[in-house]
């Protein structure tokens, strides 16, 4: 059975950082991309960042460039999220995800196979 379990999320003021973490079990970590994705109250799923299953490359959707970075530790089954500058709008429920195709490194979600809870992330102005 996959499980991703994110972890790390919570409150913090405007300007300040967390780190989100998302261990997976289950399925092959190291062949798998994964992806953050988040979604806040009556929006639409927002692609955030993807690193491929190497750690190589990465991906960010526009908002999020130059303050978020994306990595991952294929000995841990883990992939990190460091959210750095944090703005109001950047609260949503963070979810990370995981598409088995190693070749793609991608912005949809309709691409991941594998889907964890999500953590909420509450950025105060």
């Amino acid at each position: 059975q996959v499980q991703l379990v994110e972890s790390g999320g919570g409150l913090v003021q405007a300007g300040g950082s967390l780190r989100l973490s998302c261990t997976a079990s289950g399925l092959t970590f190291s062949r798998c991309a994964m992806g953050w994705f988040r979604q806040a109250p009556g929006k639409e799923r927002e692609f955030v960042a993807a690193v491929s299953w190497r750690g190589s490359r990465t991906n960010y959707g526009d908002l999020v460039k130059g303050r978020f970075t994306v990595s991952r530790d294929n000995a841990k089954n883990t992939v990190y999220l460091q959210m750095n500058s944090l703005k109001p709008e950047d609260t949503a429920v963070y979810f990370c995800a995981a598409d088995t195709n190693i070749f793609r490194l991608s912005s949809y979600d309709y691409d991941y196979d594998y889907w964890g809870q999500g953590t909420q992330v509450t950025v105060s102005s």
